[in-house]
């Protein structure tokens, strides 16, 4: 049984509701990612975002009271855009080297949509107050769907507590490699991404540690 947590407390002042306010919001958002990636967050303001996204000063204010209320709101955003990449991933049947690739693809052009944006959230911006829950939610249903390709990749459906150690390695593996290609400024390198892709394959083909043990003949 999963471990509910409890919903995050939305750095927003109010949430929009109708269509227009949406898209006021996803402008102003939208811009704030372009100006905090070029930028930093030393030169990221509101007054600036508001202009880029054409929106009045008011009206960004009617949304983010605050400038680091938009930060935490733009980083949800990145959160937001990685789990719609691995809810596609390992839910339909692939060819093992297939999954990975796309699992790879689909990390290094989600984090490549602005990728001196993710220096400045990994690095520099500070984390606004509710992020500890909201980081929560995100790394329980990433995990959940890291197992999915587990189990996926081995054609063990279902099998999600055996998997559970393997994906946190895994996780944090490609975390790892995608991370510093974004702060190293490397993520289209196609020799990164075919080396990702052979690492990941490597270690779900049982070519580790524990794997060459169980394999082992008995004396």
């Amino acid at each position: 049984m999963s471990t509910r947590i409890p919903k995050p407390r939305s750095p927003m002042r109010k949430e929009p509701r109708q269509a227009r306010s949406r898209a006021t919001v996803e402008a102003i958002v939208q811009a704030g990612a372009r100006i905090l990636g070029d930028r930093g967050l030393a030169g990221f303001t509101t007054n600036e975002v508001a202009d880029v996204a054409g929106v009045s000063i008011g009206s960004l204010y009617q949304y983010f009271p605050d400038k680091l209320s938009l930060v935490e709101a733009i980083r949800r955003r990145h959160l937001d855009d990685v789990l719609a990449v691995m809810r596609g991933t390992g839910e339909v049947d692939q060819s093992p080297t297939q999954l990975v690739e796309d699992l790879v693809a689909g990390m290094i052009a989600v984090h490549s949509i602005h990728p001196a944006l993710h220096r400045v959230l990994l690095d520099v911006a500070p984390r606004h107050g509710g992020s500890s829950s909201a980081h929560g939610a995100f790394e329980s249903e990433y995990q959940d769907r890291y197992r999915t390709v587990v189990a996926a990749y081995r054609n063990r459906k279902g099998d999600a507590a055996a998997g559970g150690v393997v994906a946190q390695v895994l996780s944090g593996a490609v975390e790892g490699v995608i991370h510093t290609a974004a702060r190293n400024g490397t993520l289209q390198s196609p020799e990164l991404k075919r080396e990702l892709v052979d690492m990941v394959c490597a270690y779900l083909g049982g070519t580790g540690h524990g794997d060459r043990r169980r394999r082992s003949p008995q004396v």
